[in-house]
């Protein structure tokens, strides 16, 4: 399985990437896992309704340019469908089997996604009704997609 988190921003704080590159460790021995960072756009503190807009339409043109057509698509979203540790591993168990190898989990930036990366993706899914830092997810992301491996494998993990 091959596995992408595309993220808008850069990663900078030190402990959240040892974090992620040890649950990327982890996560060789099962699957392919690479992370494409973007660059995010660049805008004034209080932007108006068009310009946010704007601003998740140019995150999303450069998050789009990354997704290819055989490509299952899952975006973060807040108002995505919440999911169980177990039912994720099984949505992930289904797509291996259906032959889906190519995944695509994607994380906006502070704005969130645009309508076109919405429309791509395949499933939204939202870890929590609050908001998370989307540097902070990239590492919740990673930990629930190994815990996902090993549930399916039923290799021990704590619960």
């Amino acid at each position: 399985m091959n596995i992408s988190i595309i993220t808008i921003g850069k990663l900078k704080e030190k402990y959240l990437k040892q974090g992620i590159e040890e649950y990327l460790k982890r996560l060789s021995i099962y699957a392919k896992v690479e992370i494409i960072e973007l660059p995010d756009e660049k805008a004034p503190e209080n932007l108006s309704d068009l310009e946010m807009d704007q601003v998740k339409q140019k995150e999303g043109e450069r998050i789009l340019s990354k997704i290819s057509d055989d490509t299952h698509v899952i975006a973060l979203a807040i108002e995505g469908k919440m999911k169980s540790s177990e039912e994720l591993a099984r949505d992930l168990d289904q797509l291996a089997t259906y032959g889906k190898s190519k995944i695509a989990f994607i994380i906006g930036g502070s704005l969130g996604l645009s309508q076109d990366v919405m429309k791509r993706a395949n499933a939204s899914l939202s870890f929590s009704k609050m908001t998370f830092p989307h540097q902070l997810m990239r590492l919740i992301l990673l930990e629930q997609v190994y815990r996902a491996f090993r549930i399916n494998r039923n290799e021990p993990y704590h619960k």
